[in-house]
């Protein structure tokens, strides 16, 4: 939603900073907030007005005409005002069909003044102006605003001037310096209207007393969409929900997923106690299969609304699932069980399989509580990967231990609704999908036209004529009021049609490619792409079995000059970028047609986009859309889903009907529904979901009454907005004259006590006019065909198509096998088709998943649990926790060896290196690569040596007497500098850790005993570093209980000991080159005098 109502206390909150910036001689507004948690001694502390003058006082959570209400208290003291809403708070009322609890309060001064003084202001946008409505009596008993106001349009990308304002709102207003202050006050509120992207801003009363203005009742909506640009003016703005609706805190962290992601997650919570739950794939779907619900009896159990769609990662849908899951099994049981409806159209790009996936984990987290609470989950999707999806959904089905029933696109959208209601039977066996992925399946092709020759010798189609006008020649005349915007007589694609691609987009450039291919196309649509970031080279794509090179450009200039053909761009920019990039492209005349992805655009940019390019002669689709598709000739990014999908729709080559829609994810499923009942689809396009789509429904509706082609019109409207009243008038004054079936989802929204803004921005009836039941009656009384509900929008269609076909208007299509196209290697191993030696293995960590996971241990455990670095080291290097005595034994050997000085081999060439201007990772290499058995490897020798020494029963003397006569040192034995009367204290903290805490230690006791033989012979022949890690490394690997004695042996010989070594030294090495650069030292060369220059006799 975009267009977001805000409390009266944030309204004026707002004013008070801004609009007196643009000279509106306003009276600060005074006002102090109140609720169940506030201080009433701090509150009069803070504002100390309130002990000084009278009080108004009225409840502020978006409740209308509260003076009729009675919800208005007047003239009272602080006291009085204390007692007014302590009789009201937490108190339930009931405001229309919505009953809440009063739990907002907003105190204002009274404002002395006569009912003459008080005026009614109001601003709202509309898709072509902004309009200002201005009555000179105000005030509580009003009535007919509409009717008595006086109008003042402002189109879009115009100013307002003081003059407009005087002369055609301010006619009643006598007094000449009143009207001037009144003049620029309303001058001023347009300024900060426009300025601060409000979409609503209503004042009534104004009060003008003859020295100030006082703004006293207010109501506002904010564009949300526009946070990016006006937050550091709104600050931080909070969204309360409509009166009737509590804001749950699972819905404020669904909103904060949301708003972290570019997916789009939604949760309205309609009955925390209902037994009818929705997890629905799709905004477009979401709004289906709440219409379904409420249209089958369900309207009271129905527990929430929401959606999830755009791409969610696994993890956020599972964060999402979980949500749902944890409000479905914490409320009370029901007697009659709970049901879970996971339903969604066919998906264009959100892989199934992976959302499923996070759905399962949550499933499975949840699966005590969902037997408990006797729920059954319904699921029905389909998309990319949804095969795969579906077949892991039915496994872990079988291990719940609730019903659980999966259906794909071979079942209707809805009919799982009816199923899960107990309306509809549940059917045992699902239909045979006849292709996945790219291919279709040997026999499938035949075997879809049997079951399509099948179908009609049923008699499906052949009902008798319901009144379907059959002048061949008044269905092909075009009226000569073809459109609004004459850019809209032509034919938007064709099999010549070449496009610009704004983005790294290269899986819906890839799927762009594929759809040409399998239409016949002799050329790729993609011509080129822009991608601002980068620099100018070529992209590499597959063109059927062969790679071809796209070029890529930095500057949209550059690629126009050198594409002259293009006259379409698809632009992915994100919401921040998509008006600059969408302004940009429009200077160029050779583009008649862009198609804007992106959700979320304001809506006053949206606006002016709209008016700059029908000034140009440009067709804008969307914004917040999918695109569009010409079936045989071009698609638009990834409408149309995988390639599966397209052929399952016969999108591949053109039918007879051709469709309009908001909704992208819902005209993927009209595509299957249409493919279904009838010859398949002509074009279709989703016109986009925000307030302000840049084309009409009546725009392509008008093309498609011009195109030849197009035989039958399917129009596929929603709540919110009037454009499909303009759709009614075409029909009933000739302009469109082929038959049009028409259906407007939302038709639950008058069923809901409380206002629901549903998935799509524009999506929200604020008046019943807008409401999708009006809507309906409306096109039905125009002479459109409406069905009963949208369960049965494809058998409308299937009838009227029948009769079309009858009558002889339609010829159906010969049906001709598309080629066939490679599939990816990467999704073919996804969907499971094809397998292949791993160039890797690993089995310390994985990634892929909802969180990083180190040897079956979560991140989010490890650090939960405090294993500290010991504890990692025990994860990624031995598969398995240790004992805590033993990560401490870790961090201990890596604490004490982290450094020896900068005098030892690797420390002194980490220095050089550093010095000589490398970077840390070289400087630090060359230090590591001096690691070997004369320094710090000695470890990994001093294990084998001492262990083999140990096992074969040699007693210390006999090891050091072995080792003298084999010319051998005994490695882990020795110093430079410590000796037996100057003993290394490392060793000492080692040793002593090791006896107190290992449960046993021979290895370490029998190295100590060699020590004592060999210092008899010299006193700096110790047990060194090396020596101790080395030994009670061994000893921890026999003794911990924690290997077997194949893997300790194992670790020994693979040299895992001499880890420890390298990992601690890394931590020096680093120190000191991080040193060297902090004391700036130059280019480090030896000096000559420590070095001995001996030169061959024969040159002396």
């Amino acid at each position: 939603m975009s267009a977001k109502a805000i409390t009266e206390a944030t309204g004026k909150d707002i004013l008070n900073r801004h609009l007196n910036q643009h000279g509106a001689g306003a009276a600060t507004c005074r006002f102090a907030t109140v609720n169940a948690d506030t201080d009433w001694s701090k509150l009069s502390v803070d504002h100390p007005w309130l002990l000084t003058t009278p009080l108004v006082v009225k409840p502020d959570q978006l409740i209308k005409r509260r003076g009729k209400l009675g919800l208005i208290g007047v003239k009272k003291s602080f006291e009085q005002v204390k007692q007014w809403i302590g009789e009201r708070l937490n108190k339930d009322q009931k405001i229309g069909n919505a009953v809440g609890k009063l739990r907002n309060f907003i105190i204002e001064p009274f404002v002395p003044h006569t009912e003459a003084e008080e005026m009614y202001v109001c601003i709202y946008s509309h898709r072509s102006a902004d309009t200002i409505l201005f009555y000179h009596l105000g005030g509580v008993d009003i009535g007919d605003v509409d009717a008595k106001a006086v109008k003042l349009e402002v189109p879009v990308d115009s100013t307002l001037s003081l003059a407009d304002v005087k002369t055609t709102l301010l006619k009643a207003i006598t007094d000449a310096s009143k009207k001037e202050r009144i003049a620029k006050f309303i001058y001023a509120l347009y300024a900060t209207f426009a300025d601060l992207y409000f979409t609503y801003l209503e004042i009534n009363p104004l009060v003008v007393t003859a020295d100030h203005l006082y703004i006293l009742d207010l109501a506002a909506k904010l564009d949300s969409t526009a946070d990016f640009i006006c937050r550091p003016k709104w600050g931080e703005i909070d969204y309360p929900p409509p009166f009737g609706r509590d804001a749950y805190p699972e819905e404020a962290y669904i909103a904060d997923l949301d708003a972290k992601s570019g997916a789009s997650l939604k949760l309205t919570i309609l009955n925390r106690n209902g037994r009818i739950w929705t997890m629905v794939a799709g905004g477009g779907a979401s709004v289906i299969y709440s219409d379904t619900i409420c249209d089958l009896g369900g309207a009271t159990e129905l527990a929430n609304y929401g959606e999830y769609s755009g791409a969610p990662s696994e993890q956020q849908t599972y964060e999402y699932a979980k949500t749902i899951l944890n409000l479905m099994t914490s409320s009370p049981k029901h007697p009659d069980g709970k049901v879970l409806i996971t339903g969604g159209g066919i998906a264009n790009f959100t892989n199934v399989a992976a959302t499923f996936q996070g759905i399962i984990t949550a499933l499975r987290e949840f699966q005590p509580k969902l037997v408990e609470h006797n729920v059954s989950i319904f699921v029905r999707r389909a998309g990319p990967n949804y095969q795969e999806g579906l077949r892991r959904m039915r496994d872990f089905g079988g291990t719940l231990g609730i019903p659980l029933h999966v259906f794909g696109p071979e079942t209707h959208m809805t009919a799982i609704c009816g199923m899960a209601l107990g309306k509809r039977p549940i059917p045992q066996v699902a239909s045979v999908e006849f292709s996945t992925a790219n291919f279709l399946l040997p026999g499938g092709q035949q075997a879809q036209a049997d079951l399509k020759a099948a179908s009609e010798a049923e008699g499906l189609g052949s009902d008798e004529s319901d009144g379907l006008a059959t002048n061949n020649h008044q269905q092909q005349q075009q009226s000569k009021s073809n459109g609004s915007n004459l850019n809209f007589n032509r034919k938007f694609f064709s099999n010549t049609t070449k496009a610009i691609v704004w983005g790294m987009q290269q899986r819906a450039v890839q799927s762009m490619l594929d759809f040409d291919f399998i239409c016949r196309r002799d050329e790729p649509s993609v011509v080129a792409m822009v991608y601002p970031f980068t620099g100018d080279h070529k992209q590499k794509y597959y063109w059927g079995h062969k790679e071809i090179l796209i070029p890529v450009y930095k500057k949209m200039s550059d690629a126009i000059h050198k594409h002259k053909e293009v006259d379409v761009m698809v632009n992915f920019a994100s919401l921040r970028s998509a008006y600059d990039s969408t302004l940009e492209v429009l200077e160029f005349p050779q583009i008649r047609t862009v198609a804007i992805i992106a959700e979320g655009i304001p809506e006053n940019m949206t606006r002016k986009l709209i008016i700059e390019a029908n000034k140009k002669g440009v067709a804008i689709i969307g914004p917040a859309t999918v695109g569009g598709v010409k079936p045989g000739c071009f698609k638009i990014g990834n409408t149309g889903g995988m390639l599966d999908n397209i052929l399952h729709s016969k999108l591949y080559r053109p039918g007879s009907v051709a469709y309009v829609s908001r909704s992208g994810g819902m005209s993927n499923e009209l595509n299957n529904i249409i493919s279904k009942a009838t010859d398949g689809v002509v074009e279709g396009i989703a016109i986009g979901g925000d307030r302000y789509p840049g084309s009409t429904f009546m725009d392509h509706i008008l093309r498609y009454q011009s195109d030849p082609e197009t035989k039958l019109i399917v129009l596929l409207g929603e709540v919110g907005g009037t454009e499909e009243y303009d759709v009614c008038a075409a029909v009933k004054d000739g302009r469109i004259t082929k038959p049009l079936v028409a259906w407007c989802i939302g038709t639950c929204a008058s069923m809901f006590t409380s206002e629901v803004q549903f998935g799509h921005a524009g999506s929200c009836a604020n008046s019943d006019r807008e409401t999708a039941t009006a809507k309906n009656k409306a096109l039905r009384d125009a002479g459109a065909y409406v069905p009963d509900s949208f369960d049965t929008l494809g058998e409308l269609i299937h009838h009227v198509y029948g009769e079309l076909v009858k009558t002889g208007r339609i010829v159906p299509r010969e049906e001709v096998p598309p080629p066939t196209v490679p599939m990816d290697y990467s999704w073919a191993r996804e969907l499971g088709l094809i397998r292949k030696p791993a160039s890797f293995m690993t089995s310390i960590c994985d990634e892929r998943g909802q969180e990083l996971i180190y040897a079956g241990m979560p991140i989010s455990e490890v650090l939960n649990k405090d294993v500290g670095i010991g504890g990692v080291i025990s994860l990624l290097w031995f598969q398995r926790c240790l004992p805590p005595y033993v990560c401490k034994f870790f961090e201990m050997c890596l604490m004490v060896t982290a450094d020896h000085g900068p005098a030892v081999s690797g420390a002194h060439n980490t220095i050089v290196c550093a010095r000589a201007g490398k970077d840390l990772v070289s400087s630090v290499v060359s230090g590591l690569l001096t690691i070997g058995d004369r320094f710090g490897g000695a470890l990994d020798g001093s294990a084998r040596q001492f262990s083999e020494a140990y096992d074969t029963n040699l007693h210390p003397m006999e090891f050091v007497n072995k080792m003298r006569k084999e010319g051998k040192l005994i490695l882990g034995i020795g110093h430079r500098v410590k000796s037996i009367n100057n003993p290394d204290v490392r060793v000492k903290i080692i040793k002593e850790f090791v006896m107190e805490n290992f449960p046993q230690c021979p290895l370490l006791k029998y190295a100590l005993e060699v020590e004592k033989i060999t210092t008899t012979k010299k006193p700096n022949l110790i047990l060194n570093v090396d020596g101790v890690i080395a030994t009670a490394f061994v000893d921890m690997l026999r003794n911990s209980g924690s290997f077997t004695s194949e893997e300790a042996q194992e670790y020994i010989n693979v040299g895992a000991i001499n880890s420890l070594f390298v990992l601690g030294r890394s931590i020096g090495f680093i120190g000191h080159y991080m040193d060297q650069k902090r004391l700036k030292q130059g280019l480090y060369r030896h000096p000559w005098d420590d070095i001995s220059y001996v030169i061959p006799e024969q040159y002396n």
